[in-house]
């Protein structure tokens, strides 16, 4: 019998569920159309720091490794990840001071 290769899924769920605090609760959706295919990534919300990482960092190496697995496969792949329900939420409008302005008049 022929072995199952690993899935561009597959890959991404096994790195993800490696990196979080509750990889029970990683979820992979693999959508195929004339653009190439596309994968979604939902986590726990207490987890979403950890797979953005610092600046962004750790989102883009794994944008990275499912591109480079899509190529090894003549297939194009993007990684798109899910924002939980509420989200960042509402952020909070900031001013700087202006000339003449303290910062104990901005109240911030």
């Amino acid at each position: 019998m022929a072995e199952k290769k690993p899935s561009d899924q597959d890959f991404l769920a096994y790195i993800v569920k490696a990196l979080v605090d509750n990889p029970e609760d990683v979820k992979v959706d693999r959508k195929v159309d004339e653009m190439g295919v596309l994968l979604s990534l939902k986590v726990n919300p207490e987890d979403m720091g950890q797979i953005i990482g610092k600046e962004g960092s750790t989102a883009r190496a794994l944008r990275n490794l499912v591109r480079i697995v899509g190529l090894k496969n003549h297939a194009r792949v993007n990684l798109k990840i899910e924002e939980p329900a509420g989200g960042r939420g509402a952020t909070r409008e900031r001013r700087t001071p202006t000339a003449g302005e303290d910062l104990e008049e901005l109240k911030l």
